[in-house]
Formats: structure tokens, C-alpha cells, sequence
């Protein structure tokens, strides 16, 4: 079951005390790039949080998370004051008054704004028990983000599944004509050469071993055959890799890059205008699938 690396999941719980929140969304990117965005009180879920959602299937995709715990209930925690970052911090109040000719209204409550003067301290012993309390939250929002990540996957597979089926008509066509290549050659070339022959008046039939040859030679230089198997072949691949239940967006990506190369080798061999036209038409296909697999895992 493929999945899209784009998604946003959300959840709210309270316990012990706590009122928490958790967001998760993500955007595709190359490789699994996570950051998660914490109070200085509870930092050391930071690790926890990356290695979670790891463990359970997110393998690429900036993933954005963000963890709000307010206290309601002190259960044991300390508020203590940097007194040297506050003293710090008043002073450079003071300068900014002066400098600016502000109006003093330097107060406690305007310091305490700065919520980086406090240190909440906690006990040690409750460090696993907010990751504990954090957990089912985090399962929750992680559950919504994973079932968005499902539904985007899916609708991507079905859409890229109709691009790869319009590609394997115009590959039919394709192979089923460029066969007629050579014959038109042969026509063209006996056509000319009798036309060159009457207007220089001169009765004798064009050398038809010698057209033979150039046919030949033609054929040998626009057979497509081998590009058309190939084609074939990369496009179950990719019907396979789309039902994968693993991440398989670089696969994809690999299978891709094979296609154009056969599409664009086809393109210098072909002649016939509506053929080249068909080449262009895979082209435009097979960009729209390049764009579309680069938000899958």
C-alpha cells in the first residue's frame, strides 16, 4: 500500500495534570528529515518523538511535529528564576527606553512576559511518566496522519495507474506502425528515384537491390522493437512497485528515469509525424507521473 508523504494529523489528551496537544504534518522529501518543536521543559521527548514515528512506518518526508503540554495541575514542579538572564534582560529594557525615549512602563508583568527568565524543574522520576502520558496522544495524532497518508497514496496509485494504461495504448501504437516505416521508405525512395529517372529521360527501372539495401539499412536504423520490450517490461514494474506494501517512491523514481530513456531513444528513430507526435504525448504522460511520485513514500 503505497502512501503520500504529504498529510497532516492532530489529537488532544489530558492526564496527570496535563492538557496536551500534538500536530504532525509532513511534505515529501528526499529522505526522512523530522523536527520537532517542544518546550525547553520537556526537550527529551524530542528523541523519543523522532525514533516513534520512525518505528512505525514513516520512512521519508519532512515531517513537522509540534507537542503542546500545559500544566494545570503543578504535580510537583518548580518554577525557579534565572536571576542573571532576568538582570540581564531589565537592563537591556532600560537601554531600549532611553535610546528610544520610550514611557517606562518597565513592570513585573511586562518582564514575565519573557518566559525564558523561569526554569521549570521537574522531578526525574516523572520524565517517563510524561512520555507515557504523552503516548496515547501521540498514537492518536500519528493514527490520523497515517490514515491521510493512506487515502492521498491511493488516490495518487489510481490516477498514476490510468497514466501508465494510456502509455501502454500509445506504446501498442507505436510498435504496431513503426513496422510500417521501412515499407514507406522503400515506396518513397522508388518513387523518387523513377521521378529523378523521367526527368532526366532516362528509360531503364531503378536498381531494386540497391533500394533493398537502403530499406535495409533504414530499418535496421528505426527498428523501435527492442525500446517497445523494454517499455513493456518497466511499465508491470511500476504496476507492481504500486502495490507494494513498502515504501517505494525511489523505485519509482529509477523505473521512471528507464522510461524516458526508451521513450526518448524512440523518439530520435521514428519518422512518421503522427508517431513523433505519440513520443511527445509519452513525454507530457510521463512528466505528469514524475511530478505526481515525488509526493509518495
Amino acid at each position: 500500500m503505497i502512501r503520500s508523504m504529504t498529510a497532516y494529523g492532530r489529537a488532544e489528551g489530558s492526564s496527570n495534570g496535563k492538557n496536551m496537544l500534538v500536530e504532525i504534518k509532513s511534505v515529501n522529501n528526499r529522505y526522512f528529515d523530522c523536527s520537532v518543536k517542544v518546550s525547553r521543559l520537556y526537550g527529551f521527548l524530542e528523541e523519543k518523538i523522532k525514533n516513534f514515528l520512525q518505528n512505525n512506518g514513516i520512512a521519508r518526508g519532512k515531517v513537522d511535529v509540534y507537542v503542546s503540554i500545559d500544566i494545570v495541575e503543578s504535580l510537583g514542579v518548580r518554577i525557579d528564576l534565572d536571576e542573571a538572564y532576568a538582570q540581564g534582560y531589565i537592563e537591556a529594557l532600560r537601554v531600549l527606553r532611553d535610546k528610544f525615549s520610550l514611557s517606562d512602563d518597565i513592570s513585573v508583568m511586562t518582564v514575565a512576559q519573557n518566559r525564558d527568565i523561569f526554569n521549570v524543574v521537574k522531578p526525574e522520576e516523572d520524565i517517563e511518566q510524561d512520555w507515557q502520558d504523552l503516548l496515547p496522544v501521540l498514537k492518536e495524532a500519528l493514527n490520523a496522519f497515517t490514515q491521510m497518508r493512506i487515502r492521498e497514496g491511493e488516490n495518487l496509485r489510481v490516477d498514476i495507474l490510468k497514466k501508465i494504461e494510456q502509455l501502454e495504448k500509445m506504446r501498442h501504437v507505436i510498435a504496431a506502425r513503426a513496422g510500417d516505416a521501412a515499407e514507406a521508405y522503400r515506396q518513397r525512395l522508388e518513387s523518387k528515384l523513377r521521378q529523378v529517372l523521367s526527368d532526366n529521360n532516362i528509360n531503364i527501372e531503378p536498381d531494386s537491390s540497391r533500394i533493398i539495401t537502403e530499406c535495409a539499412i533504414f530499418a535496421d536504423k528505426t527498428a523501435v522493437d527492442e525500446e517497445m520490450v523494454r517499455l513493456c517490461s518497466h511499465f508491470e514494474a511500476f504496476r507492481s512497485a504500486l502495490n507494494a506494501d513498502e515504501p517505494v517512491g525511489r523505485k519509482l523514481d529509477f523505473l521512471l528515469q528507464e522510461m524516458n530513456r526508451e521513450v526518448n531513444t524512440t523518439g530520435s528513430k521514428v519518422s512518421d509525424a503522427d508517431l513523433t507526435a505519440l513520443v511527445v504525448e509519452m513525454k507530457c504522460e510521463l512528466e505528469k507521473i514524475r511530478e505526481q511520485i515525488q509526493n509518495l513514500e
